[in-house]
């Protein structure tokens, strides 16, 4: 009828009768639908025998169940507002072979669960693995009513003509709500899931829940899902709602009251089809893709406790500390600068007034022998002029004429010198100095004699050199906004996607001490960073400070600023400063949500700041050549290139780490031979052949040392250990390639301030009492925060369920772990080594450039 007036709508209007091939085709249709429900009819005729029971808790049926029959079981049971039962129905397929499975609905008042059985659950690949038991919890639809029975049927069919044999049982779950601070244990496998429900006491608004288990595998997954059914409690629907993370024998997980409305959640179980995602053994591909695989025996018996959370009084402890730690180091540096001022004041009354004082008191106070100058130093008339066969001369009385006819300050005018001063920056460019041919021969004459003193490495403009070295600052300056911008973008998104998805897999957090607070799932892994902006901040004022002053002192002409000392530049020192300060930014947002993509943030400003105290280092004594920050910068560039390559590709791979050992190899010959020769040397199409007559005349026709022994001990010495540590990179290939190249810039940087340390005694030179306890408290720090690095509560080079078995309780006022405490002891520890570079040749402010060896 239907099909009748569509067709008579269609053709109303249509004038004459039908043709007639139109009238025999409908005719056909609709003998071939009274046919079909005819069919359908029959079939319907023919419905399934259907048997009601009435079925009691605790107690098993055996029964059996074809095609033709249909069995239905019937249960009752109160539900109460104010408690919670859980109910559970097991059910087991006793017949084997079977050529369909059995299907089992589960009909509730609001609620249905369906499953079959054998249970097919999938793994990687479409593997198949079939469960024969299967026990499932029922989803408890809330009541209003204080009391309440509720009925719900279990519908049991299958389309097997063969009667299949099966045991159905339904009890009751005993300990169904989980209670605070109380544990509980239980069996979970993947076709028998499990979960309890949490309800919030009053006054508690976080709690911590907590999955401990003595066996590592079978892998599981631990989720908190919002009370509603239907609850996804199977490997393949677990990650559809709420915050789930994948175990092995720890799992952890803050929830908060107000995520969830009704102020309970559940705590569901699952037990993984396969380990791979915890780090376990695929198991191996089967020779047919519809192929069965016996999954074996997956049980694991696990616990959950549910434990209170820190509340907001810890959070504001933790705050403070934080704070006072390091607001104290601004308390106690502004001690020291009144000090170090009442003393500098002290010492000009003694220039002014040098009667009113005995000579031993000037003495003390000028540090010197009374008139300026160090006492004569055993290196330099000892070693150096014993030395007859290698020591010319023409050497001595070039350098001596050299200084004394452009470093003697009691011939120069200091008028002059206070006027050049007050030239503009702008007029003067390093290119002045470095364009002649004279110049270049002057150079290579200074450069290359036997000793040199800072007075032969001092000779360009100051005004050129502080120019030059601000650049440093301001390009650091410019690479952390450009470079910090993305970064804060990038994990503000990673957080949203954790706290969207809730995949707890996606950050690789200490789990039991992660406390949040707002969106940010670890706040005190935040918090702690604090201290390298404080901090840096801090050595940016010292430096400022002390630029100022030395300002002063070149605008009143003082002599010993002109023409003493080691040369002043503090362009790399803020530098450092900003770089102990971005340090401290990256490394808040690498623990946004710390993961192997983004771990480039944590250490990026670290090879900056290993980098930039090699330079500083290196730029004591060589003011004049040392790298400019164009160079540097992009050289550090090319550091943080590779770190990004061996981060993506490296692990494991062999030509990755040929071609990474051997550009570390040719870097560091190339860099020995840079320091060797003061940059008096070319790489041209001439160098070979200039190698081969250096070894034939220096090594086959006479045997003769080094003419630079202490720099030659550096060199052999850098070279060993970066031939080490290529070579061990290669054969061991360590997964954490970050770490490895940071390593090696913290052993090279390492060497250089011990061969410093060790020249400057050697020298003749002394430590100041000031920079001598920054270098105690300083190793000592490092000390004591290598300790908490190495303790290792979570790793990314592992799966985050083997992350998780690394995860360990606050050990600081319940709010801070240990890695907390290495980000505290870290930042004072750089702080630390940054004024050790700052104090550490204040003995040779009063001692004349010319006297100051070059080492």
């Amino acid at each position: 009828m239907v099909l009748w007036s569509f067709w008579k709508s269609r053709h109303k209007n249509s004038s004459g009768p039908a043709p007639c091939w139109i009238r025999s085709g409908l005719a056909a249709l609709l003998w071939l639908c009274v046919t079909h429900l005819a069919c359908v009819s029959e079939a319907v005729g023919e419905t399934k025998n259907v048997v009601q029971k009435d079925a009691e808790f605790g107690v098993t049926y055996n029964d059996t169940v074809t095609s033709e029959n249909q069995t239905i079981y019937a249960f009752n049971h109160t539900v109460s507002r104010n408690k919670t039962e859980g109910v559970r129905v097991s059910v087991d397929v006793l017949s084997q072979g079977l050529e369909s499975p059995i299907l089992f609905v589960v009909r509730q008042k609001q609620a249905v669960l369906s499953f079959q059985v054998p249970l097919i659950l999938r793994g990687l690949y479409q593997r198949k693995y079939p469960y024969n038991h299967v026990g499932r919890t029922l989803c408890q639809p809330p009541t209003r009513a204080a009391s309440e029975t509720q009925y719900f049927f279990v519908d049991v069919s299958t389309l097997s003509s063969q009667g299949t044999n099966y045991q159905l049982r339904i009890s009751r779950v005993e300990s169904f709500t989980l209670l605070t601070d109380k544990k509980f244990s239980f069996t979970a496998s993947p076709s028998q899931p499990q979960y309890f429900k949490y309800v919030f006491p009053d006054g508690m608004d976080t709690v911590i829940v907590k999955v401990n288990s003595e066996m590592t595998f079978p892998c599981s997954v631990m989720s908190i899902q919002d009370i509603q059914c239907p609850v996804y409690d199977l490997d393949n629907n677990v990650a559809f709602i709420g915050m789930y993370q994948t175990m092995t024998k720890k799992g952890a997980i803050t929830v908060q009251r107000k995520d969830f409305p009704s102020n309970s959640f559940y705590v569901v179980v699952v037990v993984k089809t396969e380990d791979e995602a915890c780090g376990g053994p695929l198991r191996f591909y089967p020779l047919r893709p519809d192929e069965l695989i016996d999954a074996g025996n997956r049980s694991k018996v696990l616990d959950v406790i549910v434990t209170p959370a820190i509340n907001s009084e810890v959070y504001v402890m933790g705050m403070l500390f934080c704070l006072g730690i390091f607001f104290s180091f601004y308390l106690l540096t502004f001690v020291v600068a009144c000090l170090e001022n009442k003393r500098g004041n002290k010492k000009r009354d003694v220039f002014e007034n040098p009667a009113d004082m005995s000579p031993a008191e000037t003495a003390s106070l000028l540090g010197k022998n009374g008139d300026g100058k160090t006492p004569a130093s055993p290196y330099e008339y000892g070693s150096f002029a014993d030395n007859g066969s290698t020591l010319s001369s023409e050497a001595i009385t070039d350098s001596a004429t050299s200084t004394d006819n452009n470093y003697g300050y009691l011939e120069r005018s200091l008028e002059s010198v206070g006027r050049s001063r007050q030239e503009s920056l702008s007029s003067v460019e390093e290119d002045d100095y470095d364009t002649l041919d004279d110049i270049n021969s002057d150079k290579n004459i200074v450069r290359t004699k036997k000793f040199l003193y800072v007075s032969d490495l001092a000779r360009k403009d100051k005004r050129i050199l502080s120019k030059k070295y601000q650049i440093y600052f301001w390009n650091i300056a410019t690479i952390a906004v450009f470079y910090a911008l993305p970064v804060v973008q990038l994990v503000i998104t990673y957080q949203t996607v954790v706290n969207v998805t809730g995949n707890q897999d996606i950050c690789f957090y200490n789990f039991l001490c992660a406390h949040p607070l707002g969106a940010l799932s670890a706040f005190n892994n935040i918090l702690s960073n604090l201290g390298y902006v404080m901090l840096g901040l801090l050595f940016l004022l010292i430096v400022l400070k002390r630029d100022i002053v030395h300002n002063r002192a070149l605008v009143r002409n003082d002599v010993n600023a002109l023409e003493c000392g080691i040369p002043k530049h503090f362009g790399l020192y803020y530098a450092m400063g900003t770089a102990l300060m971005m340090e401290g930014l990256l490394s808040a947002c690498y623990h946004v949500c710390p993961n192997y993509t983004n771990f480039q943030f944590d250490t990026s400003f670290m090879y900056m700041i290993a980098g930039l105290c090699v330079l500083k280092l290196y730029q004591k004594r060589h003011p004049d050549i040392n790298a400019s920050a164009y160079t540097a910068y992009a050289c550090l560039a090319a550091v943080i290139f590779f770190s990004v390559l061996g981060v993506v590709f490296g692990k494991g791979n062999t030509v990755f780490w040929i071609v990474f050992s051997v550009i570390h190899i040719l870097a560091t010959l190339l860099l020995s031979t840079q320091l060797y020769y003061m940059g008096r040397w070319r790489l041209d199409s001439g160098v070979l052949r200039r190698m081969v007559y250096i070894i034939y005349t220096d090594c086959i026709r006479q045997c003769s040392g080094p003419m630079y022994i202490d720099r030659m001990v550096l060199l052999v010495m850098g070279n060993i250990v970066n031939w080490s540590l290529a070579a061990y990179g290669l054969i061991e290939r360590p997964n954490d390639f970050a770490s490895y190249l940071l390593a090696i810039a913290i052993c090279n940087l390492l060497l250089y301030f011990a061969f410093y340390i060790i020249m400057k005694l050697r020298s003749g030179e002394r430590i100041q009492c000031l920079a001598l306890v920054c270098i105690l408290f300083t190793a000592v720090v490092w000390g004591f925060a290598l300790y908490f690095f190495f303790q290792g509560l979570s790793t990314w080079q592992k799966t985050p369920a083997e992350s998780r078995e690394h995860n360990r309780d606050c050990i600081l006022l319940s709010f801070f772990d240990d890695h907390d405490i290495w980000h505290f002891l870290s930042s004072i520890a750089m702080f630390g080594s940054f004024l050790v570079l700052l104090t550490m040749d204040d003995d040779l402010d009063t001692v004349q450039r010319d006297k100051i060896f070059v080492f």
